[in-house]
């Protein structure tokens, strides 16, 4: 028996082999990197350019820490903070406009790395690390911990039912059909 085309399309990737199924989660894990790396790093160069300052050096390639310097920064909490909201809000758009769950799993995964990069960068104390310049620049405390629960809560929870919902999908049916309850 041929499973109908609209059927795959719709589960996922669980038809799949064990192999081919952690060769797309490699995939997937590097498409996600890149996404969130250089979302991240172009909300700061947008909200740099937007407010005035002048970019001196940028790094956005994935396999380094990515960054960018503006000097002069005029407003640099608009440039800092450009970095972890449009890192959040372009691929949720994106997730929303497509609506497909491989978009969702890209999307939780910049909310979840967004919101872990700047409360790991406040622990660290690192004085090139975003969260350390919003501190320096005066930014509330308490704003970089909501964003980092907003973000990290939902990132994490997302994530996780995405991955579910892409390799997982064959189990949860096979419980269903057994009357388990998922």
């Amino acid at each position: 028996m041929q499973i109908p085309p609209r059927l795959m399309r719709s589960v996922g990737v669980w038809s799949l082999s064990s192999a081919a199924r952690m060769v797309v989660f490699a995939a997937l894990l590097i498409v996600s990197w890149c996404v969130m790396v250089w979302t991240h790093e172009a909300g700061h160069l947008m909200g740099g350019w937007c407010c005035g300052a002048q970019l001196t050096v940028a790094e956005v390639r994935p396999w380094h820490l990515p960054y960018s310097v503006f000097s002069p920064d005029p407003h640099p909490l608009i440039t800092l903070w450009g970095g972890p909201l449009i890192g959040v809000c372009a691929p949720v758009l994106i997730a929303v406009v497509g609506n497909r769950v491989w978009l969702w799993f890209v999307a939780h995964f910049c909310l979840l790395c967004n919101g872990v990069y700047l409360a790991t960068a406040w622990f660290t104390g690192d004085s090139f690390l975003d969260t350390t310049k919003l501190l320096e620049h005066g930014a509330n405390p308490w704003w970089i911990v909501l964003f980092c629960v907003a973000t990290i809560v939902p990132g994490y929870i997302g994530i996780k039912r995405s991955f579910v919902r892409l390799f997982c999908a064959s189990k949860m049916r096979a419980a269903e059909s057994d009357g388990a309850v998922v």
